[in-house]
């Protein structure tokens, strides 16, 4: 837009006609919005004088539109312009009129919100801060300047900060005065100002604010409403600076907890506000807040239950009472509740105070975990009580509290076996295992008093109730067994009742379905009925949600109703039909949610599964609507998937009406882009290969190979094994017809062997590709030395590509292994034959072919018997001569493997060629880690007398003056302590806790070697102590004010000698930074953050 233009707008904005000054407003606003506006100097004086005009102007929507003009304008004039702007701004604050102060505190603080510069931020806070000093010290200010400057300012220091470091202190001192006002707002304002100047703080400043607000804290004389004040101050600070208040805490608890306990009984503010600064240091100082824990934990548990306007006098049910007494009770018990809320529902505050307990106990049990087993003696009785709260908000926290108990439960003993109360278990065991036995004790009272929270009229409160239950069953599964006739009519009433949202039946559900699927089925045969009608009622409501839900309920629910196909003990066969139909509408209606239509195509596969035998006439309806939604695009993979479940059926289920349909569209799907699609696809068409073969044609076989070959890559490694696995199938079905056969070799076979050169090649594929090499060499038209010349082929090094990766010689010896056994012991003999003839031409410079035919000794001979061949294990050993390291290893490797075929003729072989070969003595002790490793693998036994000659051979070399040596020794006795423990050290036993018992006293002695004079030595220990703080972080914890220290002088590179100078720096500074966030990860409460942060900053 011209100059010109733009004049005629600022003319309009200064007309007497409010719709005209809006209207050129609003053209202003949107003329600034546009990235290409530019203004000249005289045009930026204009603009910047008009919108500050505009501010005053006495209709209010045109102000407003000025208002949203400053923030484009900010951005679009010079650092001048803006600063000026600012001044302006400021001089109305703090000396215009009243009906114009509002207006330019909005200003200013959207100036503040646009700026981004650091520059123009600097430029800006040069005349700010004073002015904005100035109107909060001021005496002769009114409260409202001062509030509208505190709140200005506080946007300023909690986006520039650490810009005004040179006037902290002025600041500090100006605010901490404020905090005696007698003014309430006042000093709400400056706790959030002082809040937000403490993150950018220096370590002294902070400390001077924390010793001011105790000192006046502890102030005799002090009023109520300046207590509370300083304590809100208190937890402010807590909050906006972190750990970093953490050695204030020795001044600040105890303060706390004396005003907690002293306070009047009228004053729940100063107790809430006690107890929410004490919750923000549980969360942001764990470290240094632990030596209070207990003292807080106390003092929340007293609090918790702090009612002293209502005192329940009513006696709690006996255990014998019936339900109707006990519901009698309850109802009497409740309208003594609402004639109690009668006169404190205005007045009453003390709600806050349980509220704020309830937080800080929940705080507390997050923030240790090593305490559980305490919190459960202690805290968890009391917080079952209070389920009784009769404030719904306070009963929310009290749940969640227990919920965050029942988490921290679930997370520290997770994979943790139950513990046995009979049982005599080490200390360490119960510490880990004892929270989980005491929550089982809890059960029945818990149960108990959920049970009569779903009785509450509360929407809230049940589904308060259902999450704990929820939370419960994922912790302890099938901890509800003996309880589930009482939980059954809270279920029925949460889903059948007509007042119930959609939120609590979601709840509702999610807890039936998770507890359907931890529990054993003959626990809920009893009340299938009352429970399925609610059910199967929910999966016709019309909010989709809810729809879903109890579709997968029902799932679970087809799996409790018949557990087994034999059905016995219980007559499912009533439940059929409900269950189907009611599955059946939500399938056949097109005109739903995405998941409904999801939901009921899975839980059709598994009613068709499950149930098939008794609903033969309906087969022919349900099975093509499955088909039709193979066909669309948004339900076809859960179709697929349903497919898989069906032919997975031990009922062996009817197909015929739809099976040529059905492997059309999947093999079709084999052609999709869809990787998920695809993989679900693969696995389908095996299991329907598997169940119907004998009704499929060969002819549909020959298409799905074709479509396989194209998956068979190491681009995707998983569906590579997929489809091999598929090929397997055909083969395996097919094997007289020599069309399959013939399609394998000519689509598939060219594809594996290119797949088996690929360096990437491992795992479930290379595991698929050695079951494909076995199908195939039974396959009709399929040679085995046919196969065999191909797999060996692929070994020989290409002029496209050059030499084969290790990697892939070891997959083609594994896949000429599987082979070879597969054809028989004749081919395998002559196949060894051929091998061992290779190595013995001495004429032979191939060292390719050399290393190939020891890697397919080896895993022949791991996999049988080769000592028919007669000094094999000579021929082999002669390759430690060769001049190439990769043949020496692998004639190391091949000696081991063969002796893992016979151990009692091959083992004492290489035992004695220990001994007596000193220059092959690295090499041998490969292969007898070879032998150690496949038998730690195999889970198999050696015999007592070979791993007494095995251990006392390498505690003869365990001292060897080759570091080599010495490492293969160090692996070699740790596999024979995962096989036989107790031969290794006498001391130990299968059981991981007396480890654990006898590991802890010396490992002190062992990290500490991370300060010894010896590189080598430093390093093998921060080694270990990586190690340990991934497996066993509890027995490092209490080491760790000691460890860390020295694990940080590690990280500064030593250099002691200078040709030691590189490694010490590749290897001891790196691993110690590793190690530290691995220490970090595990130990998080243990480990100094401002120390660590120290060390990384120096270091760089």
């Amino acid at each position: 837009m011209t100059n010109l233009q733009m004049t005629g707008i600022l003319e309009k904005m200064t007309g007497k006609d409010k719709d005209y000054r809006y209207m050129a407003t609003s053209d202003l606003l949107n003329e600034l919005n546009k990235e290409g506006f530019k203004a000249d100097a005289d045009l930026e004086i204009k603009l910047s004088n008009i919108v500050l005009q505009q501010l005053d102007d006495a209709a209010g929507d045109v102000s407003g539109l000025a208002v949203k003009c400053l923030a484009p304008l900010v951005k679009k004039v010079s650092e001048a312009r803006v600063v000026e702007m600012t001044n302006k701004l400021c001089e109305k604050l703090l000396h215009g009129k009243d009906q114009h102060r509002d207006i330019a505190s909005i200003a200013l603080k959207t100036i503040v919100s646009e700026v981004t510069a650091i520059s123009l931020a600097q430029s800006i806070l040069v005349t700010l801060s004073p002015q904005l000093i100035k109107g909060i010290t001021s005496p002769g200010l009114n409260t409202e300047i001062k509030c509208e400057c505190l709140d200005i300012l506080c946007d300023v220091l909690h986006k520039f900060g650490n810009l005004v470091a040179d006037d902290h202190e002025v600041l500090l001192n100006a605010l901490l005065s404020q905090l005696n006002s007698n003014q309430a707002t006042i000093r709400k304002k400056t706790v959030s100002c002082i809040a937000s100047l403490a993150s950018s703080l220096s370590d002294d400043l902070l400390g001077k604010a924390t010793v001011e607000v105790v000192r006046k804290l502890r102030s005799k004389g002090a009023k109520p409403e300046m207590i509370r004040t300083n304590i809100q101050m208190i937890g402010s600070l807590s909050r906006a600076v972190g750990y970093r208040f953490g050695p204030h805490l020795g001044d600040t608890v105890p303060v706390l907890i004396n005003y907690c306990t002293s306070a009047s009984e009228n004053d729940e503010e100063l107790r809430e506000y006690s107890l929410q600064a004490l919750e923000s240091f549980l969360l942001r100082c764990p470290r240094d807040i632990y030596s209070y824990c207990h003292e807080i934990l106390h003092l929340t548990l007293e609090y918790l239950s702090y009612d002293p306007n209502f005192t329940d006098n009513m006696e709690e049910d006996t255990d014998d009472e019936s339900l109707e007494e006990e519901e009698e009770e309850y109802v009497l018990k409740n309208a003594y509740l609402e004639s109690a809320n009668e006169y404190t529902d205005d007045e009453d505050a003390s709600w806050k105070v349980r509220r704020a307990a309830a937080k800080c106990l929940a705080a507390l049990i997050v923030s240790r975990p090593e305490v559980l087993a305490n919190l459960y003696e202690e805290a968890c009785p009391q917080l079952i009580d209070r389920f009784k709260e009769r404030e719904e908000n306070v009963k929310m926290d009290v749940f969640n509290t227990f919920i965050e108990l029942l988490r921290q439960t679930g997370n520290v003993t997770k994979g943790q076996i139950d513990m046995d109360e009979s049982r005599q278990v080490s200390v360490s065991v119960k510490k880990i295992n004892f929270p989980r036995w005491l929550l089982k004790q809890e059960v029945p009272k818990i149960v108990k008093s959920i049970n009569r929270q779903l009785r509450e009229k509360s929407i809230k409160t049940k589904v308060g109730a259902f999450s704990v239950l929820k939370e419960l069953v994922v912790v302890l599964p099938d901890c509800l067994a003996e309880h589930i006739g009482s939980l059954i009519p809270g279920i029925e009433k949460a889903l059948n009742d007509k007042s119930s949202t959609s939120n609590l039946k979601i709840e509702a559900l999610i807890f039936t379905r998770l507890v359907l699927a931890s529990h054993s089925p003959s626990v809920f045969h009893l009340y299938i009925k009352a429970l399925s009608s609610p059910v199967l009622s929910a999966v016709g409501e019309r909010y989709y949600k809810v729809t879903a839900e109890a579709l997968r309920v029902c799932g679970e629910l087809v799996r409790i109703v018949r557990p087994n196909i034999q059905g016995f003990g219980f007559d499912f066969r009533p439940y059929v039909h409900p269950i189907y139909n009611a599955i059946m509408s939500r399938l056949t209606n097109q005109d739903q949610d995405q998941e409904v239509k999801e939901c009921a195509i899975s839980c059709m596969g598994l009613v068709i599964s499950t149930f098939g035998d008794n609903l033969k006439a309906e087969l022919p309806v349900c099975l093509p609507v499955l088909v039709d939604r193979m066909g669309n695009e948004i339900t076809r993979l859960t179709a697929v998937k349903a497919f898989a479940v069906i032919a997975a059926s031990p009922l062996l289920i009817d197909l015929s009406c739809v099976l040529e349909n059905v492997i059309a569209e999947l093999t079709a799907f084999l052609r999709k882009a869809n990787r998920a699609l695809r993989q679900a696809t693969l696995g389908t068409l095996n299991s329907l290969i598997v169940a119907y073969g004998d009704q499929i044609g060969s002819s549909a076989y020959e298409v799905i190979i074709v479509e396989l070959s194209t998956l068979i890559s190491d681009s995707d490694l998983h569906m590579a094994a997929l489809a091999l696995e598929l090929c397997c199938t055909l083969m395996a079905d097919r094997k007289s017809s020599p069309n399959v056969g013939l399609a394998v070799r000519n689509k598939v076979l060219p594809q594996a062997l290119t797949l088996i050169k690929s360096p990437l090649l491992q795992g479930q594929a290379l595991l698929a590709l050695r079951n494909f090499f076995a199908a195939l060499v039974h396959s009709a038209n399929t040679s085995f030395d046919t196969l065999l010349d191909s797999l060996l082929s692929r070994a020989k090094p290409s002029p496209q590509s050059g030499g084969v990766a290790k990697q892939a010689l070891h997959s083609i010896a594994q896949c000429v292994a599987v082979l070879c056994l597969a054809a028989g012991d004749k081919e395998c003999s002559s196949t060894v034959d051929m091998l061992t003839d290779i190595l013995k031409d001495d004429s032979s410079t191939n060292s390719a072919k050399q290393h190939l035919a020891l890697l397919c000794l080896g895993e022949i001979g791991r996999r049988k018997d080769l000592s028919m061949h007669a000094n094999i294990e000579t021929i082999i050993i002669e390759s430690f001569q060769s001049p190439f390291e990769e043949i020496k290893s692998a004639a190391s490797y091949a000696l081991g493997n063969i002796a893992v075929g016979n151990l009692s003729k091959y083992l004492p072989f290489i035992l004695d060629q220990i001994d007596n070969q000193q220059k092959k003595q690295y090499l041998l002790l490969h292969s007898l880690k070879e032998v150690i490793v496949r038998q730690s693998v195999d889970k198999a036994e050696f015999q007592d007398s070979s791993v007494e000659k095995i251990l006392k051979l390498l505690f003869n070399h365990c001292e060897s003056d080759e570091e080599g040596v010495r490492n293969v020794v160090a692996e070699c006795l740790g596999k024979i302590a995962l096989i036989e423990p107790a031969k290794l050290v006498p001391a130990l036993k299968l059981s991981a806790r007396e480890i654990d018992e006898i590991i802890y006293p010396e490992i002190s002695s062992f990290l500490m070697l991370i300060k010894d004079h010896d590189r080598h030595v430093r390093r093998a220990a921060v080694l270990a102590l990586s190690t340990f703080a991934h497996n066993k972080p509890n027995l490092i914890k209490g080491l760790l004010p000691e460890l860390l220290p020295l694990l940080y002088d590690q990280t500064i590179v030593k250099v002691i000698e200078k040709l030691a100078f590189s490694e010490l720096m590749m290897q001891l500074p790196y691993a110690a930074y590793l190690n530290t966030v691995q220490v970090g990860d595990y130990c998080l409460n243990f480990l100094t953050c401002p120390v660590f942060y120290n060390v990384i900053s120096l270091s760089h």
